[in-house]
Parts: C-alpha cells; structure tokens; sequence
C-alpha cells in the first residue's frame, strides 16, 4: 500500500532525513518510533507531500507520488491526524467532521456521522460545541473523526496520545484497536511501546533521519534494549 525508500528532506538548507524506508501494506498497523527530534514528524509531512522530498521514493497503491501536493494525497486515500491536532477552532464538532468529508473510493460501508459518534459518544454530546472549547482528548477524538470522515485507505496518526489523560488514551487505543479489526491500515508515531506491541504488525525506528530497526512485535520484545536506547522509554 504504501512504500518508503531512502527518503530525505529538508527545510530549507538543513537536512532533517536522510535515508528513510518503511512499508505499510493492506490492514497492517505500523509504528513509526524514535526520540523526539529524529524525523518522525518530517517523515509523515514528506509522504503528506507538506515537506518537498529532495530524495527517494513514496509509492502509495504503486503510483510514485513523490512530488505531490497534500491534497492530492488526501484524494488518493490518505487520512492524516496531524501532530498538535489542528482542528478547525471556530467550527462545530459537526462542522469539523463534514468539512473535508467525502467518500472517494466509494467504500460500501463509508464512515459517516452516525459512526463517528458510535465510535467516539463524546463527539455526539458535543456536537454542537466550537472545537475550541473541547478538551485536548475530545480535540483528538474529533481529529481522529474527520480524517475518517475521509474515508482513508492509510489512516496516519502523529503523536496519537501525547499529552492525553490516561482515561482518553485508553479510549483513543480501544478506537484503533477496533479499526484493525475492520482491516482499516494504520501508520502511527507514539511512544507507548507496551500498547504498540500489542496492536501493531510491525514497528519502525528511526534516528538522526534514518531508519536504523525495523521489526514485527516479537522481534521488538527480542530487540528491547536496543529498541529502547533509540527510542528512549
């Protein structure tokens, strides 16, 4: 589904990756981890097309798309949670999922407002709330929304829980967990390896801009020390 290779970027003239891969097939939930400060961000701006790219290879359904604007990428199936969240502030939780609602692809089950509220209640309590005045987690449960609201091929969440009470994390992570159950593909950045171990097929480490481990969760329990000194939890 989606394919990274060698990717590097830049802002300007400071080189942040430097050689990148990592592969995101059909229904899989894939981690991407690290300190603070190695790419992870960088690398989801750059397959979002926010970053140039100034090298490599993104593939997504085997079209190069290198180069592409970020919302071409959005009408190819990708759905983003970006880091921060940036819901819209003065539009209503309802306002905010049908924003950018659509669905493309023309999936037979497509998310609408009826199963974003299923999936997270607090939304329809809320619904019609300015996205300002939510909580952080209640922020997050509306970003996670309106990118399914996109109907996603990919679903990709940047810093799925940082920052969230643990009460919203757990419900954050039953939500995920019932995605993959419905075969919904998942590329996450977050740092809670004993949740991570446990939902995703395979994990992606990167440092200083390159990708230095990759492995499945078994191999991540075999590698733990090593995983942990990258990744510093």
């Amino acid at each position: 589904m989606l394919s990274v290779r060698g990717l590097q970027a830049a802002y300007g003239a400071s080189q942040v990756l430097f050689d990148v891969s990592l592969a995101v097939e059909a229904g899989q939930v894939v981690t991407l981890l690290g300190r603070n400060g190695m790419g992870k961000t960088t690398t989801i701006r750059a397959i979002m097309g926010l970053t140039p790219a100034i090298g490599g290879d993104i593939a997504f359904e085997g079209a190069a798309v290198v180069g592409a604007s970020p919302d071409a990428m959005a009408r190819r199936g990708i759905g983003l949670v970006p880091e921060g969240r940036q819901v819209f502030p003065t539009l209503t939780v309802r306002e905010n999922l049908v924003a950018t609602a659509a669905n493309r692809l023309n999936r037979r089950d497509p998310w609408t407002l009826a199963r974003v509220y299923a999936l997270f209640p607090r939304l329809e309590e809320r619904h019609a709330q300015f996205a300002r005045t939510l909580s952080g987690g209640e922020q997050q449960m509306l970003a996670v929304g309106r990118a399914l609201m996109t109907n996603p091929r990919l679903l990709i969440l940047d810093e799925a829980t940082e920052g969230l009470a643990p009460v919203i994390r757990a419900e954050i992570w039953r939500c995920l967990a019932l995605l993959k159950q419905e075969g919904q593909a998942i590329l996450i950045v977050d740092k809670n390896l004993s949740v991570l171990k446990r939902l995703a097929d395979r994990h992606v480490v990167i440092e200083k801009g390159r990708t230095v481990w990759s492995g499945d969760s078994g191999d991540l329990e075999r590698d733990a020390e090593l995983v942990r000194r990258y990744v510093g939890v």
